[in-house]
């Protein structure tokens, strides 16, 4: 039987609004996906970078550095907190996992938004529903569509495996690491995404201009 909570939302007395007039600018969601080794968290630190000497106030959620600790795995867990708790709190990469660790990211990407922030995400985020959850919480957050702005940056398989930059591929061909996305876990890319990089054909500093460009052609940061 599940219990019953007893949970109250309490509104603060600064809005969203005050705190955008605060930092000079609108804030939103800027959700990175795509294949391991297609250069997600690459570009996202540059449009950081830039937007931080722009002035802007951002928030980097890279994916790697959420499971160190937000979403950290059972292994991690486990040698502070024990065997029972790392089963229970700690996230792998099944299906059940992988949407649970977005849910997650989306709840902390949404609590930004509200504080006024332009808040960057790189995670492979696979599949399309946990994408499209992403989404339909933060546009039901600010109560309007376009505060989640979805960049795919695109490249083939053989590109990103070529890549390798951590080394995965070369692990999951091993057998190493399984559930591995793009080899035996499958990466459902998105159908109407704001943004499409072609990380395979430009530069990741050029790349990253365009996230720039179009976060000012949509009034999100000043010309």
């Amino acid at each position: 039987m599940t219990e019953k909570t007893h949970v109250t939302w309490h509104q603060h007395s600064v809005s969203r609004a005050a705190r955008e007039r605060l930092n000079r600018h609108k804030s939103c969601v800027v959700w990175f996906t795509g294949l391991s080794g297609s250069g997600k968290s690459t570009i996202a630190n540059l449009v950081d970078a830039k937007l931080h000497k722009l002035g802007v106030h951002t928030c980097l959620l890279d994916g790697d550095n959420v499971r160190h600790g937000l979403n950290a795995g059972p292994a991690m867990l486990a040698p502070q907190f024990g065997e029972a708790f790392a089963r229970r709190f700690g996230l792998g990469f099944s299906p059940e996992d992988r949407a649970e660790n977005i849910r997650r990211v989306a709840a902390v990407a949404e609590l930004f938004l509200q504080a006024g922030i332009i808040t960057l995400t790189a995670f492979v985020s696979p599949y399309r529903r946990d994408r499209a959850a992403a989404r339909g919480r933060i546009e039901a957050s600010s109560g309007q569509k376009g505060d989640f702005v979805e960049v795919y940056v695109s490249a083939p398989l053989e590109v990103c495996r070529a890549r390798d930059p951590k080394g995965l591929y070369q692990k999951a061909r091993s057998g190493e690491v399984t559930q591995f996305t793009g080899l035996d876990d499958p990466y459902e890319p998105p159908e109407y995404p704001e943004l499409v990089l072609d990380s395979a054909k430009k530069s990741a500093d050029a790349l990253a201009d365009e996230v720039v460009e179009h976060l000012k052609s949509h009034g999100y940061v000043g010309g």
